[in-house]
């Protein structure tokens, strides 16, 4: 029988912050400096952003949890159009607060080389339609967005000239919301008539985030409050987060599994079996920023990345250790330790091969720490989950480095899909998959 993964956390009281002296939690503040939110990504501020045709207000059709979620989508029709005629949409992924699809155009329409139009201009020049689904809270349940996303098809159907099918899909998150929202119309028996279903390193298995950093930052968020009340935590915390990370915590003192610490998480899994797992009608796309040739980053477990001794305080957050038991992630002490966190039986995660996050990186240039630059990026999406390897999706860990280059078509979920030709930035453009999606497109 498989050992299930944990954390355990040793304290001399039962939270590391009561055990602080004033002058200590003080000096832990100063020196983990202000990251804002930890782990949101900033808007794409560079470049130029086209002005949408059309822009949608969005109210879901059905609340989740109580909440009724709200969006909008802007909408770039092919030149001479009046209203869509060949609808492609994409979603927008997880981050803190509302989404910023002029950010999100400049992103997705940077020219992975010079003279190269961007990947939303190339679709516009196939005659594609490109709406961009935007959600007002971008940390929300899924499937409290996914009900913002079927309201988006129904518009899209309304207003559509003439039957072409639609194209659906979305980056990151996005890609879950969508695949929750049309599996959830076919459950219901609504054509959503969709021909054509794409993921952009979606989390299909789940993501992950170091487990040492949601501890810092809990911790953060408790010893110096933010003033505008969007705590360190709150990305973390959010139902987005604890839905799809593989690995969630819900505080810095926290002991037990890391796979079901959250009900959320198995919320959402059970939901997802109910109306299907994925919709069945469309052709199923995936891409993926990760390798496909089981090699990650050169992060090797175990490895000190943020390791701050200054005065009596020392501070050390690592690389995840490989399995075990009791591997040690991380500590705070002054002069001898005051919290300790070890990890079991939990995969390397950080140097799996996967669309990555400069999660370490951000922390230590908020603290004023040199950092190599080759521990500023951690493994964020794994490959193996954004190609939606068939595994259960709490389990699927041991399969982290898995040489992807020649699968069996019954190993995934979906019917295609393409691996980058390294381990980038979690949603970057590049040719690989750029040229790969448009040629799945051609034709269409």
């Amino acid at each position: 029988m498989a050992q299930e993964p944990r954390i355990d956390v040793e304290s001399k009281t039962s939270t590391v912050e009561s055990s602080l002296a004033p002058e200590q939690i003080e000096r832990i503040a100063s020196v983990l400096g202000d990251p804002g939110v930890w782990f949101a990504t900033p808007p794409v501020r560079e470049g130029e952003a086209a002005e949408p045709d059309l822009v949608w207000e969005l109210v879901a059709d059905k609340p989740h949890r109580g909440l009724v979620a709200t969006g909008r989508a802007h909408v770039h029709l092919v030149k001479g159009r009046t209203a869509p005629v060949r609808p492609l949409i994409f979603a927008d992924g997880f981050n803190y607060g509302p989404s910023d699809l002029a950010g999100m155009w400049r992103h997705f329409n940077t020219p992975y080389e010079p003279g190269v139009p961007g990947l939303l201009d190339q679709l516009l020049e196939m005659g594609l339609d490109v709406i961009l689904l935007g959600f007002d809270q971008r940390q929300a349940y899924v499937q409290a967005n996914a009900a913002v996303a079927v309201t988006c098809l129904r518009r899209v159907l309304e207003t559509r000239r003439g039957d072409t099918p639609l194209i659906v899909g979305g980056v990151g998150a996005g890609g879950m919301i969508t695949r929750y929202a049309l599996a959830r119309m076919e459950s219901e028996g609504v054509d959503h008539q969709t021909d054509k279903y794409f993921s952009y390193d979606t989390p299909h298995l789940g993501a992950w985030i170091p487990l040492v950093l949601q501890q810092l930052a809990y911790l953060h968020e408790t010893i110096q409050p933010r003033p505008d009340g969007a705590g360190q935590a709150e990305l973390i915390r959010s139902p987005a987060a604890q839905q799809l990370l593989w690995g969630w915590l819900p505080g810095t003192s926290y002991s037990g599994r890391v796979t079901d610490a959250s009900p959320l998480r198995k919320e959402l899994l059970a939901d997802l079996r109910r109306i299907g797992w994925f919709p069945m009608r469309p052709y199923k796309l995936g891409l993926a920023n990760g390798s496909g040739e089981g090699r990650g980053p050169d992060l090797r477990p175990g490895t000190p990345v943020l390791d701050l001794g200054e005065g009596p305080l020392r501070l050390v957050a690592r690389i995840q250790p490989d399995q075990g038991e009791l591997r040690n992630v991380g500590a705070i002490g002054f002069g001898e330790p005051v919290w300790t966190s070890a990890t079991s039986y939990v995969a390397a995660f950080d140097g799996a091969p996967g669309g990555t996050m400069d999660a370490f990186g951000r922390v230590a240039d908020a603290m004023g720490l040199p950092i190599e630059d080759r521990f500023r990026g951690t493994c964020f999406v794994p490959s193996v989950s954004a190609i939606a390897l068939a595994r259960d999706p709490l389990t699927w860990p041991s399969e982290l480095y898995t040489d992807l280059r020649e699968l069996q078509k019954d190993e995934t979920f979906l019917d295609a899909y393409c691996c980058d030709s390294g381990n980038t930035p979690h949603g970057a453009v590049s040719r690989t998959l750029v040229e790969w999606f448009v040629d799945q497109l051609a034709g269409w």
